[in-house]
């Protein structure tokens, strides 16, 4: 039988636990059914191992609930990093990893791939076939630690001589740049990791607000903005919960909430013939479908319809545009800070004052329902509307009245 190991081969699994743990969060081990209990365990301790301190347990009649709490505003490093420090490696991996680099240490003109073979034979009586030392050195080419020149009809490797620590060394200013970047929302991992590889810890940069969760999803973002970069077609495995399955079609902008901090993928449905957004924290997996020669139109379609979403939702497939308008209380003396956000968050819409401490909220949305949220921020400032539609409209008028009963006293 085998035994428990922090280090991973299968990083999706993973994240789908983590994610569970952190989004979701207050879990029983029963409610977790993808796997056996067994691998639930073995999720739970590797998250916790690199969570140590950030894990919370409450026992309930249901069970004993586990979740992940934490103070972003109090963190220098995200501690969900170690989850990309934790793949598993093969014995010639790191066998590899050490041989190869001492021996071109001692060689700064470099060596070919016939030549790094037989002195791995010489010096270390290891035998390796050619093409394991080929994909090893174009593997390591790829990753900027060896620099491949091609002579003739060889190719050439040699060290790298750009090392974090040198290039620190040269530029002592770069290390303040770094540790900014290594706590950035998106790819922040390869800020830490070049900090790592220098023996450096970033110990000036806090955030406030902070999703460390965000860097689970990096692998997907850095997928997709390869494909829009290259106008390709995609197709991905979603589970959200507003519908699961797998999706074809373009992808074109990533949007990001600057209320909850969640990142959206807008994508262009091939079958369904319009615009779709999927949050990154649920897309499973993504498979590139080669090139979209219909890239540029269908982006220009996009940035001729922004301006009618209020949020990231293009509304249902027979959706038409709402012209909304919202008239809003605000006294004009004492609540500057009411009208001053009414301009400030209107996206899109278009805001006029109508009369003494009246202002007028106007805009044309393809999802009306989009503005709820924010039209509830103003409870107690709302003069009239319309426009939301008669399904938002009963919600809204629902949702008020019973805060009246709860608030009002008998």
């Amino acid at each position: 039988m085998g035994g428990f190991s922090e280090l991973i081969k299968n990083f999706d699994k993973t994240r789908d636990y983590v994610r569970d743990f952190f989004i979701y969060g207050f879990k029983v081990r029963s409610e977790f059914n993808r796997k056996s209990s067994r691998t639930y365990d073995d999720e739970k301790r590797r998250a916790e191992s690199w969570l140590d301190g950030f894990f919370r347990y409450v026992n309930t009649p249901r069970g004993k609930q586990a979740a992940i709490t934490l103070d972003s505003g109090r963190i220098y490093e995200n501690p969900l990093y170690k989850a990309y420090y934790s793949k598993s490696f093969t014995d010639n991996d790191i066998k590899l990893h050490f041989m190869i680099t001492d021996i071109l240490e001692d060689f700064p003109d470099g060596l070919c791939v016939r030549e790094v073979t037989e002195k791995l034979l010489d010096r270390y009586g290891e035998f390796f076939d050619e093409q394991t030392v080929r994909n090893k050195l174009k593997e390591y080419a790829a990753e900027g630690l060896y620099i491949s020149i091609r002579q003739g009809k060889k190719d050439i490797f040699t060290l790298s001589p750009y090392t974090p620590a040198g290039l620190f060394k040269k530029f002592p200013n770069l290390i303040n740049a770094v540790k900014f970047f290594s706590e950035a929302s998106e790819f922040g991992v390869v800020g830490n990791s070049i900090l790592r590889a220098a023996e450096i810890k970033n110990d000036i940069f806090l955030n406030k607000h902070y999703y460390i969760v965000h860097t689970l999803e990096d692998e997907i973002l850095l997928a997709i903005s390869e494909n829009i970069s290259r106008k390709h077609r995609i197709k991905i495995t979603n589970f959200g919960r507003r519908g699961s399955g797998e999706f074809q079609g373009i992808p074109l902008k990533i949007y990001i909430s600057c209320r909850t901090g969640r990142r959206y993928l807008i994508m262009y449905l091939d079958d369904k013939k319009r615009f779709c957004s999927f949050r990154l924290d649920c897309i499973k997996n993504l498979l590139d479908m080669g090139e979209c020669p219909e890239f540029d139109s269908v982006a220009n379609d996009l940035a001729n319809n922004k301006d009618k979403v209020f949020g990231v939702s293009f509304g249902g497939s027979r959706s038409s545009v709402s012209r909304v308008k919202i008239v809003f209380f605000a006294d004009e003396n004492y609540e500057k800070h009411i009208v001053d956000r009414l301009y400030r968050e209107k996206r899109s819409g278009k805001v006029e004052r109508t009369g003494e401490n009246l202002f007028t909220y106007t805009g044309e949305f393809l999802d009306a329902n989009e503005i709820m949220s924010w039209l509830k921020s103003f409870t107690g400032r709302i003069v009239s509307f319309s426009g939301l539609g008669d399904y938002s409209e009963k919600i809204f008028l629902s949702d008020i009245k019973r805060m009246k009963d709860i608030y009002t006293t008998k």
